[in-house]
């Protein structure tokens, strides 16, 4: 275990690096040529909060979840085309008009199907967020930051969650 830290950097170098790719790869990519902004995209959709922390959480008490409000600001109606997380220890459903789509995961890590569902003007919606805690064994321990990419014609609008991971 004296090896441990080094672990916790390699992935944490890793998980950036993922994450750098996600944003600026071609068709895995959330990007879309737009920039990810955190809380509202200008003139269309906001989350609400921008980031959550889940504060110390336990691998052995299993996973944790929060929701993040989605609303339409805007005046014309707006298509979400993407939802993914950064990690596959991360997953997020839309919760909308009654409905439950996903649980959206990490491209790469299985397939990530595309949304495609409206959201009128002043209409709101939810972001389910599930963080499992376990997922990267022993080496996940410490401080974790993930993020969850919702994808509109506008941009990418990003939710991130952190935690510090015990076992």
């Amino acid at each position: 275990m004296k090896n441990l830290p080094l672990i916790i950097l390699v992935l944490v170098v890793v998980g950036a690096i993922g994450l750098l790719a996600l944003s600026k790869s071609g068709d895995s990519s959330l990007a879309n040529g737009g920039a990810v902004v955190s809380g509202i995209l200008p003139g269309s959709l906001t989350i609400s909060p921008a980031s959550f922390d889940f504060g110390s959480i336990s691998m052995a008490r299993g996973k944790v979840k929060t929701i993040f409000a989605l609303k339409n600001v805007s005046s014309g109606t707006i298509e979400i085309s993407k939802i993914a997380t950064s990690c596959m220890c991360t997953e997020a459903s839309l919760l909308l008009g009654g409905d439950r789509l996903g649980p959206f995961g990490m491209p790469g890590h299985g397939i990530v199907p595309r949304v495609n569902r409206s959201i009128a003007p002043g209409e709101e919606a939810a972001i389910e967020v599930v963080f499992d805690p376990a997922a990267h064994g022993p080496a996940g321990i410490g401080n974790i930051e993930r993020a969850v990419l919702v994808e509109t014609a506008s941009g990418v609008l990003e939710a991130r969650i952190s935690a510090n991971v015990t076992p």
